[in-house]
């Protein structure tokens, strides 16, 4: 199972990921109470192993800031929470995470899947105050029976240390991706990370 610890701003939260076993970081560069910039996402990559994928996190950016972004820090992936279009998708050297809004209509979705050129598919519930995830689960019922069309799917929205183990029994996915899930008044909280990765992975 793999497992991406996102929206991540200090240090010692990154050097957390890499001691208890995180197989992706996720830095976000959109609006929203966890972005970064360039400058401080390449501070923050300085320690991370090559066996650790860092992954940019947009909502409909130009390709030039996508670019600038993979060189600069630079990324392994780009993860894309907005409207971006395929013609966009097609055009980023790097594989592409794109999230889908889990809350609404199955079929145009399993319509949509097959011809996304997104490497991996993130079904997470939509943002509020920011795009991107809200940090709730979306229905997980409704869901677990969609048709996966040979694409990885991840799983976010809402995950906790609590529920990961549920929800990775119910959707056998690809991975899973945890931002607020373990955080404390706002702030990552390294103890969360660490359970959310044990309970993950099954340690």
């Amino acid at each position: 199972m793999k497992v991406k610890i996102c929206g991540l701003k200090k240090a010692a939260d990154v050097q957390t990921v890499i001691e208890n076993g995180g197989d992706m970081i996720g830095f976000v560069f959109a609006p929203s109470k966890r972005q970064v910039s360039i400058k401080q996402a390449q501070e923050l990559t300085k320690q991370i192993p090559a066996s650790i994928k860092k992954v940019g996190v947009f909502v409909n950016p130009t390709l030039e800031e996508v670019k600038t972004a993979i060189t600069q820090v630079p990324l392994d992936l780009v993860q894309l929470h907005g409207e971006e279009s395929e013609s966009l998708i097609a055009q980023i050297e790097r594989p592409v995470i794109k999230a889908y809004k889990a809350d609404g209509d199955l079929a145009r979705f399993e319509e949509w899947l097959p011809t996304t050129k997104a490497t991996y598919i993130l079904l997470d519930t939509p943002g509020e105050q920011f795009a991107g995830g809200s940090g709730k689960t979306f229905d997980w019922e409704k869901w677990q029976h969609i048709k996966l069309a040979n694409k990885k799917i991840i799983i976010a929205g809402g995950l906790t240390p609590e529920n990961v183990k549920k929800a990775e029994e119910i959707f056998q996915p690809y991975g899973v991706d945890v931002s607020s899930g373990v955080e404390t008044a706002g702030e990552k909280d390294p103890q969360k990370i660490k359970t959310f990765l044990q309970n993950a992975k099954g340690v």
